[in-house]
């Protein structure tokens, strides 16, 4: 599966050590995360992450449009939600993609958590898009629906 991994500054500590935690959940999928996260996560597990840019500079716009064309299944973004972002809009449109794309997303360490002893436990073994595309139409564990909206 495809992991996207963002925090605001200051959660980036609590995903750093989410990341720890979890670091043999999340070796066995494909971890995408916007820079700075990226390479904290990295310098603290080893594991392998395609960065972003950061996220005031574009790094949500890229994981949204990731998003966009259903090439993730699962968001952790650990938000501040008591500090005002300058990048506030395209937070607010990563979200409502999720909505969109029905795509989990864990806004804090709890439901972060949740989801990542779902995944460890094998409980989440598929996940369904009504937005399939060609690459992953094939994929084992994705069930593409036609979008009836």
């Amino acid at each position: 599966m495809k992991i996207a991994l963002i925090a605001h500054d200051k959660k980036k500590n609590e995903i750093i050590e989410l990341a720890k935690e979890y670091k043999d959940v999340l070796d066995g999928n494909e971890l995408y995360a916007t820079g700075t996260t990226g390479t904290l996560i990295m310098g603290e597990t080893a594991l392998p992450i395609h960065r972003m840019k950061s996220g005031p500079l574009g790094g949500d716009q890229q994981i949204g449009a990731m998003l966009a064309n259903g090439e993730l299944g699962l968001i952790i973004f650990l938000r501040d939600p008591l500090t005002a972002q300058p990048h506030e809009p395209d937070v607010s449109a990563l979200l409502r993609l999720c909505d969109v794309q029905k795509i989990p997303l864990a806004t804090n360490a709890s439901s972060a958590i949740i989801m990542l002893e779902a995944l460890k436990s094998g409980k989440v073994a598929k996940y369904v898009t009504d937005f399939g595309t060609d690459d992953i139409l094939c994929e084992e564990n994705i069930i593409c629906m036609p979008h009836l909206g």
